[in-house]
């Protein structure tokens, strides 16, 4: 079974802007790596670093969000093509969840796959965040699952996420790999009794 996740807390970054592709978030020239292990180094990549290699002004090169395991976006985030070096280079950037006002459904699906809960409240509540975190970089922020609340400082506001996602996450059956890795011996016997497989030639 996978790990059980009922909040995520911590401090958190902004990134500003509405409708941000994947292909911003993990441009497509990295995409011939042959595994993720290298992604987080390339989030945002195009806005991060100049071409001479020297890092831009970009709060992910901010030192105050250097622990920063929260993200928080606008509108529409993840949509474009549906890579999953997205949410691969998010999370191994360090970032373990995201809020934000709307988001691309296969990147949630994504996100979710990997144990990154994506959580949506109104544009409001992200200004409310947003103007907290310009005041106070650094504050701790804690996205709470089963109360469907995030809650920065003295302020809580409620937060979305569909059901079946949110009892993943907190059933921790949200990574299906597991489930069927943990599930080998029922698969082979059934597998076993299918006359298209067991007499398969």
């Amino acid at each position: 079974m996978s790990s059980i996740i009922k909040t995520v807390s911590g401090p958190a970054v902004c990134i500003d802007g509405n409708d941000i592709d994947t292909d911003q978030i993990i441009p497509a020239r990295f995409l011939k790596e042959i595994t993720f292990d290298r992604m987080g180094k390339y989030l945002f990549a195009d806005a991060r670093v100049a071409a001479d290699g020297t890092m831009k002004s970009h709060p992910l090169n901010a030192p105050e969000n250097s622990k920063a395991v929260i993200m928080v976006v606008g509108r529409n985030f993840g949509c474009g093509s549906s890579r999953e070096h997205a949410p691969q280079a998010i999370k191994r950037f360090g970032i373990h969840a995201i809020i934000g006002e709307s988001f691309a459904e296969i990147f949630a699906g994504n996100c979710t796959s990997l144990g990154v809960p994506v959580v949506t409240t109104s544009e409001d509540n992200l200004n409310v965040i947003r103007n907290l975190l310009t005041e106070t970089p650094g504050t701790q922020i804690t996205i709470d699952l089963v109360q469907s609340v995030v809650v920065i400082g003295a302020v809580s506001l409620p937060i979305a996420i569909s059901a079946s996602r949110q009892h993943a996450f907190i059933n921790g059956t949200w990574d299906a790999t597991a489930l069927l890795s943990a599930q080998v011996e029922k698969i082979k016997e059934v597998a076993n009794r299918l006359p298209y497989i067991s007499n398969f030639e």
